[in-house]
Order: structure tokens, then sequence, then C-alpha cells
């Protein structure tokens, strides 16, 4: 929110990229812009073409997130820096959130604010909540242009939204800890990730979904006219089983699949029921 307020006026433009995140879509609304959405290809990637054609006066930045919510997608480095250098010729702001940063399985994570001409323009978006496990301490940081900084101070001065005295101790902790705290969990996630994608495959073609690269999403889209919802709530009742609806994001008739904080028998319980929950009812 902070930086919406910092860059945007009220009726400005944010492009997101569909299947996108709730809450930076509602974000955009809460401060009076307006979020453009722009799809992305059949396996979840940004199209170049269509985020250049979104771009009007009123744009102020395009938003990524990679690895990706809900959809597990990596963005490559190509793809990321052509999008920072699209922005940079048109004068916005790139916006780019990389809260799964650590969570990436044979695919490189790049941050577009290590190229050096992108400082006056790339705002990156960072948290304690996923690789250190501290979802619900509300704890994270940005880094911004130097011309923002003044504008940013004035906002988080008058918001009263601020972590605790003992959350901040906390993730001082953890950035002494770094990655050798987390490594090895990220591994086992890996590992569940193996029997996600495995148990989806064994659907064939009740379903489509491309192979999550990072984070701890699949998003899958079904073949079927049964209403989303109601294919949820039956889940949910007669298999036990809750996943989330993809109309949340932006992308109706798939099912978003969180596999993040389960270990390997309890993932491989659920996605027993999954498949199921899809084979009978698809």
């Amino acid at each position: 929110m902070f930086r919406l307020l910092a860059i945007g006026d009220v009726g400005d433009e944010i492009i997101i990229l569909s299947p996108y995140y709730f809450n930076q879509e509602m974000a955009i609304r809460i401060a009076g812009c307006v979020p453009v959405i722009v799809p992305t290809d059949e396996k979840y990637r940004p199209i170049i073409a269509k985020i250049h054609a979104a771009i009007t006066p009123r744009t102020r930045a395009v938003v990524t997130i990679s690895p990706n919510n809900p959809t597990g997608a990596v963005y490559s480095p190509e793809c990321l820096a052509e999008i920072n250098r699209l922005c940079r010729r048109k004068g916005i702001y790139h916006i780019h959130d990389e809260a799964y940063e650590s969570f990436t399985y044979g695919m490189p994570h790049m941050s577009p604010a290590t190229n050096i001409k992108s400082v006056r323009h790339t705002i990156s978006l960072y948290t304690f909540s996923k690789a250190f496990g501290m979802a619900g301490w509300r704890v994270g940081y940005l880094l911004i242009p130097a011309a923002l900084e003044a504008s940013i101070k004035k906002i988080q001065d008058t918001n009263l939204i601020c972590p605790p005295i003992l959350n901040q101790i906390a993730a001082t902790a953890a950035l002494s800890a770094g990655r050798d705290w987390y490594a090895h969990r990220i591994a086992e996630i890996e590992r569940v990730r193996h029997v996600v994608i495995e148990q989806l495959q064994s659907l064939g073609d009740r379903i489509d979904c491309p192979t999550p690269q990072g984070a701890f999403y699949a998003l899958a889209r079904y073949r079927s006219s049964i209403d989303e919802m109601q294919l949820i709530e039956r889940l949910i009742a007669e298999f036990g089983v809750a996943v989330m609806p993809g109309s949340t994001f932006g992308a109706p008739g798939s099912l978003r699949i969180a596999y993040g904080a389960l270990d390997a028998k309890s993932v491989a319980e659920g996605m027993g029921r999954l498949v199921r929950g899809l084979k009978t009812l698809l």
C-alpha cells in the first residue's frame, strides 16, 4: 500500500498479471488506483507484447511476482529484464514481488533490481513470512528508488500498521541465521512438490496444470462445466480436502493447491483425497 500511495494518484493505472495475487488487486483499489489486468500465456508466463499494449498515459507501474503466487511459475531472467527495460523506456515503475525468492526448483531466481540501470524505477518487495516461517508476524521490507524515500517515510509515519518491536528483533535474528537456517526446510518442500506433481499427473486430461517451478502452489485448470464453488464445496464435504477457487485470483475454472506448510505424509494424504475427489466429480 505504501508504494502505491507514493507513486499513484486516484484514477492512475497499475498493471497486474493474471492470475494475480488478490491482496495486490485489492490494495490497488484501496489506494484509489485502477488495476489493469493483463493475461499470461498457457504456462502462466508474462506476454511482453500484451503488457506493452496495456500501457497508457495513466499507467504508473507494472507489477510482477516471481516465484509466483498462485501459479508457482518462475519468470526467466530474460523475461524480467525485458519487462524492466520496458518500464524504464515508458517512464513507469516496475514493482517486483520477491516474497518467494528462496523457493525455486531448477530455475534461477532473478531480481530486476540487480541491474544498475534499474535503480531509479524498480521497487522490490520482500518478507520474512515465507523462508523464515514468520507468517502473521507482519515483518517485511522493500527496496525503493532514492527519489521515493521521503514520500514512503511520510506515508509510513501516518499509517497505524507497524510490527511490534519483538517481531523486529526476531527478524534481525532471522537475518543473522541466513540461508543456512532454511535451506534444508526448502529441500523438504521440494520433495513434497514431487508428490503433488505426480498425483496431479495421474488425473490425465481432467486438468491442465503447468509444472510449478517455485513457491509452494500449483494452479490447476479443470475441464468440466461444474460450478467452481460447487466443486470446492463437494471436495470439502465428501472428500475432506480444501483448495482455493481460481476466480479469487482472476482465473475462474481453476483450483489453487497449496502445500508449503505440510509434511510429505500429510501432503500425500491430502493429494490422494483431492485426486479421488476430482476423478469422481469431473
